[in-house]
């Protein structure tokens, strides 16, 4: 595997310029120099003369700068470095592509010490003229539609297309994410069986040639499980899902350690699968350390929607009778402070799980507190894209308003019971910081009220997020929209109406600031609602490379009404910047909301979806 050039050929990380180094060497052992300590003063300076990307990186790693600090070299001396150092200098020029550079290597003794000087014209780069990348091993004959998706994806993300300048470190990071996406799905043996780059230093053209060999088809085998003695042993099968008999898959290996690690049984998780296994069943070998029975977890926190917060969380990971898992948590905070316990099943073998959840809860909104309670049972299932909820729900909000304030069926007070059925789909290409791809989810419901007069209700909700990638950054686009639809007179609770505002809604408004506007200068919640944004997520470049860092510009708006003709949107405005970290996006934005007339710092963290 090589890199040829018309004046030979030589290894594709670059020639071995510890040759240089050596013969270097050799010259001062002829004159029977010794290498000394370093000296005091340089024995001569280097100074470089070419543009800037060329100049850092010959200041940098030119062999010639070593030999400064050897106090005793002679002229013939240096002069037989000035030759070895304009090879290297080539040779350096190269792994950039620059073939057919003008390198002079001039010294002037008229100065003590004598000063080098590389001077350097690096005329056109070299661009590659023609890729070719050929399959070898099962693979190359498999006819499936998954094998074929898989050739035409490595073909079509080939990283180093006609066109573009060849580079070392370009033709390198080509191959080694071809070799990824062939080793990412069925076949883990995937190596690299023959590569050349072709530069003919001439004409500044390199053609590239790559042959993949992908070895057998790998299949999963049966789990091998180590580390578990606490919990029930089908925890691990039933929540990894990794069924005997199915394709080798890595992102499905990574989402099964991950929903391993955050179940909250295991305080770590991992899956290790061997090359060198059989590639019919290769086994799979799944490493826990158990989480302990119970936990008490504290929290503090700062939100901008709703100020400091602080909360307590009991973990129990086996309830004495049933087994099950229970979370209860108390959160304190300006906004809504609330008391939950949730208690969940161990999944079955399709991974549903039974799960039962109570809440109370303080909702401050202004010029009206709500206190609401909720039970809800029912059953839930989560996928790698894909989750589903099925549940009965029992809701009574409580609205208490300050005099003068409207009648109660105006503003949420209320009781009913509802079954509902909520379904996620993800589909972006990745996880935690995605760059493409979109998610919708809808929420279906039906009900009856039990304050007042019995009203039958439809409660529907309906999400999208969509991420479109740009030359530099992305588009976010979002939108939201929900309806209840029920008798006028019928007392469904707040907690199955609509608000707007904060940070995951509309910008600019303060949390669930936008409502329906009720007599006396009272905002409550309403039965339809509608939000849509689109922000620009501009990638912050150094040095001509993205880092994580991004800045954002966004349009917010949104609407709430009691019929679909009143929703009159309002509108926020800002700007703002983003951190993508390993837990997810870090964002901090300033909005301007153009009705209040006011300015709002928004923190967040992830995306809520």
């Amino acid at each position: 595997m090589g890199l040829r050039t018309s004046s030979g050929l030589f290894c594709a990380r670059q020639a071995p310029r510890w040759c240089a180094a050596l013969a270097a060497a050799l010259c001062m052992a002829t004159a029977g120099a010794q290498a000394p300590a370093a000296a005091a003063r340089p024995s001569f300076d280097l100074e470089v003369r070419a543009p800037d990307d060329a100049r850092e990186l010959l200041e940098r790693h030119l062999e010639l700068r070593r030999y400064r600090e050897v106090s005793d070299l002679d002229e013939a001396e240096l002069a037989r470095l000035l030759v070895l150092a304009e090879r290297d200098a080539r040779e350096l020029l190269a792994t950039q592509g620059w073939f057919n550079p003008q390198v002079t290597l001039t010294l002037e003794n008229n100065r003590q010490p004598p000063l080098v000087v590389v001077a350097v014209a690096l005329g056109e780069p070299a661009r590659v003229s023609e890729v070719g990348i050929a399959f070898e091993g099962d693979i190359a004959s498999r006819t499936s539609r998954g094998a074929a998706a898989q050739r035409e994806a490595i073909r079509d993300n080939w990283g180093l297309p006609a066109g573009q300048r060849f580079t070392q470190e370009a033709w390198d990071d080509a191959k080694d994410d071809a070799v990824r996406r062939l080793t990412a799905r069925r076949y883990l043996r995937g190596r690299i069986s023959y590569s050349l780059a072709d530069v003919d230093a001439a004409t500044g053209q390199a053609r590239l040639g790559l042959r993949l060999d992908s070895g057998p088809l790998f299949r999963l085998g049966e789990l091998q499980v180590t580390g578990v003695e606490r919990y029930d042993p089908v925890l691990v099968p039933r929540l990894a899902r990794l069924r005997p008999g199915s394709l080798y898959d890595q992102d499905r290996i990574q989402q099964a350690q991950l929903r391993l690690a955050s179940s909250g049984y295991f305080d770590s998780a991992f899956i290790y699968v061997d090359p060198a296994g059989d590639p019919a069943a290769v086994p799979v070998q799944v490493t826990v350390r158990e989480a302990p029975v119970q936990r008490l977890v504290l929290g503090l926190g700062l939100t901008t929607d709703a100020g400091p917060r602080a909360s307590i969380e009991h973990r129990h990971n086996r309830l004495p009778g049933i087994g099950w898992q229970a979370a209860t948590r108390l959160q304190l905070d300006r906004k809504t402070p609330f008391l939950e316990t949730e208690w969940t099943a161990i999944p079955d073998e399709k991974g549903w799980r039974w799960g039962t959840l109570a809440r109370a809860e303080r909702q401050e909104d202004d010029d009206q507190i709500t206190h609401a309670r909720r039970l809800r049972f029912g059953r839930s299932w989560s996928g790698e894209r894909i989750d589903r909820n099925a549940y009965l729900q029992y809701d009574d909000a409580n609205v208490q308003l300050r005099p003068g304030a409207p009648p109660a069926a105006d503003n949420g007070d209320g009781t009913a019971v509802s079954a509902n059925f909520v379904w996620t789909g993800r589909y972006f290409n990745r996880a935690p910081v995605a760059t493409r791809g979109f998610g919708l989810g809808f929420e279906l419901g039906g009900g009856l009220t039990l304050t007042g007069s019995r009203s039958p209700f439809q409660r529907t909700v309906l999400r999208w997020l969509q991420l479109r990638p740009l030359e530099r950054g992305r588009i976010q686009l979002r939108t939201e929209g929900g309806a209840v639809l029920a008798a006028d007179d019928a007392r469904v609770p707040a907690t199955q109406l609509f608000r707007a505002g904060g940070d995951n809604s509309v910008r600019g408004y303060g949390y669930r600031d936008i409502g329906v506007e009720l007599p006396g200068g009272v905002v409550g919640p309403g039965r339809y609602l509608a939000v849509a944004s689109i922000e620009w997520q501009r990638p912050v470049r150094r040095n001509g490379v993205d880092t994580p860092l991004e800045q954002t510009f966004f349009i917010d708006s949104g609407a709430v009404a009691d019929r679909p003709e009143d929703l009159r949107p309002v509108f926020g405005i800002g700007t703002g910047v983003r951190f993508n970290s390993p837990i997810g996006p870090l964002q901090a934005d300033i909005a301007w909301g153009l009705k209040p007339q006011r300015l709002r710092l928004h923190l967040s963290v992830g995306v809520t979806f």
